[in-house]
């Protein structure tokens, strides 16, 4: 292979780099450095200590997933990751009595793991910077609600699951990560492990497991629905459907399994690197797409997925090495219908908006924005830009409808035995707002009236008792400061250190 275009840095530019960025002028807006000086070694530092990690080979548990064993060494000062307990702000009380917790009282849930398969990848950056709890940076795009650290609040998505085969547990003390649901949905399904697969095994490559706790009778579904609620705060899901805010959400809570303390998103903690990881068990690290925007050092050119414009073809980034749900049940069951819904992450799918869009087939125009159903009047007001994401939502339940009706598009339909949903209204809500807002609120209440419309159609195919429901999200938000602003970049150009930040958070170390 090739030398990079634009190589690892060397250590004594990393050096430079990061005296600046651990000092005590950045230290209200930066949380956490890392970065891997060798291969299987990483470092994590803060500006109050510094701790070495080292990952031992790889295992594999009963169920497929790989996992490592960490050795860990303090270097100097605190730990940065001295909590790593998923159960930390365990219900939204706790949460809102702490909004910007500093380091020392937050949590890293699975901290080791989710830093080190990050730099596997090939186009890693030198070095990872992590936004404090606090960090308001709305001068470089950021929003009062935010999410794409470590830290419990931005990490931790919601996770339901109900119907046919899954465990009526009701609220679980549990917690599980993001990359445990593609197997899970497997599991449920009754596919059986691929071909030279680790024993337990759901997919080619998986880093989740399946969920023995919510899974009672593998196989017994015929059909799995799974929705993304973009950008979900749980503590707030969960307390608006306890409070009848949100009643077809609380009715899959009553009919299944709720873990109490969420699912946990991979490092960064953004949309499709975390979209594709749910849909392929296998972190951004491994699955290839790495964050909202990186560079391929490679070429050295700047990749960006998280755009409208790039939307429809992502998914050229996606490792070879893995495969989603949707090549799974292929895999498994050739001439299984499955269905992806207003997803980028659609490989695989027999069905997805992006792929007409890529064929260039004509796409159904919705309705205008204040002609919509269920959807909150503030969210289709001309000053508003939330009416681009109720259009989106409503075209989901259109298609939706329309494929488990049986006619769709002019063509006839068999019931799918896979359907993913994505709704984007909770995103752009809980950024604008904060995840307590009446705004994030409001984005629930039409998402769950959506939701009803999904339930009916199931309802009105005759396979409700045979299907499966999976809710999740692909992060979760947590309220910035807007007190606490500021740019590392600025400072990083006045100590001569030449660098591209991508994401806001993936620094590429050019020179000095």
């Amino acid at each position: 292979m090739a030398p990079p275009v634009l190589p690892v840095a060397g250590p004594a530019l990393r050096e430079r780099a990061l005296a600046v960025l651990l000092g005590r002028t950045l230290e209200p807006i930066v949380d956490l450095v890392a970065w891997s000086p060798a291969p299987g070694m990483y470092e994590v530092a803060s500006a109050e200590g510094h701790l070495r990690f080292r990952r031992s080979a790889e295992q594999t548990t009963g169920r497929g997933a790989r996992t490592w064993a960490f050795e860990t060494e303090l270097i100097s000062g605190r730990s940065p990751l001295a909590r790593q307990d998923p159960t930390h702000f365990a219900c939204l009380e706790d949460e809102r009595a702490l909004p910007h917790p500093p380091r020392h009282l937050n949590s890293y849930p699975h901290a080791l793991d989710h830093l080190a398969q990050l730099f596997d990848h090939r186009s890693a950056p030198d070095l990872v910077v992590l936004h404090s709890a606090a960090h308001y940076w709305g001068d470089q795009g950021g929003h009062l609600g935010e999410h794409g650290s470590l830290g419990i609040v931005q990490a931790r998505a919601p996770f339901i699951a109900a119907g046919a085969g899954i465990e009526a547990g009701g609220l679980v003390d549990d917690s599980c990560r993001l990359v445990d649901v593609a197997p899970t949905i497997l599991e449920l399904l009754g596919c059986p492990e691929p071909p030279g697969a680790a024993p337990g095994a759901r997919l080619v490559h998986q880093d989740g497991t399946v969920l023995d706790r919510v899974v009672a009778d593998p196989g017994r579904a015929r059909h799995v629905v799974a929705m993304l609620l973009d950008g979900t705060n749980p503590n707030v899901l969960y307390d608006l459907a306890a409070r009848g805010k949100a009643p077809n959400i609380a009715r899959l809570m009553d009919l299944g399994s709720t873990y109490r303390y969420g699912a946990m998103a991979s490092l960064p903690t953004v949309t499709l690197a975390n979209h594709t990881a749910i849909l392929t068990g296998s972190h951004p690290g491994h699955h290839g797409i790495l964050h909202n925007a990186w560079v391929d050092r490679d070429s050295g050119a700047q990749v960006v997925t998280n755009s409208p414009s790039t939307w429809p073809t992502a998914m050229k980034w996606l490792s070879p090495s893995v495969e989603t749900v949707h090549d799974a049940l292929h895999r498994a069951r050739p001439g299984a219908l499955s269905i992806s819904i207003n997803e980028p992450c659609d490989s695989g799918a027999d069905y997805s908006i992006f792929e007409l869009m890529r064929t260039g087939e004509p796409i159904d125009r919705p309705p205008r924005a204040e002609e919509l159903p269920d959807a909150t009047a503030r969210f289709v007001r001309p000053s508003k830009d939330y009416r681009w994401s109720s259009l989106i939502d409503h075209t989901a339940v259109d298609q939706f409808c329309g494929i488990w009706s049986g006619e769709y598009r002019g063509r006839s339909w068999p019931l799918p035995t896979f359907t993913w949903v994505n709704f984007t209204l909770t995103d752009a809500a809980f950024h604008e707002g904060g995840p307590y807002s009446e705004i994030a609120a409001a984005s629930v209440h039409d998402t769950d009236a959506r939701i009803g419309h999904l339930f009916d159609a199931v309802g009105r195919s005759g396979a409700w008792d045979d299907t499966a429901f999976v809710l999740v999200a692909d992060h979760g938000m947590e309220l910035a400061d807007p007190e606490v602003t500021g740019d590392w970049d600025v400072a990083l150009g006045d100590e001569g250190v030449s660098v591209r930040d991508e994401g806001y958070g993936f620094l590429y170390l050019t020179g000095s």
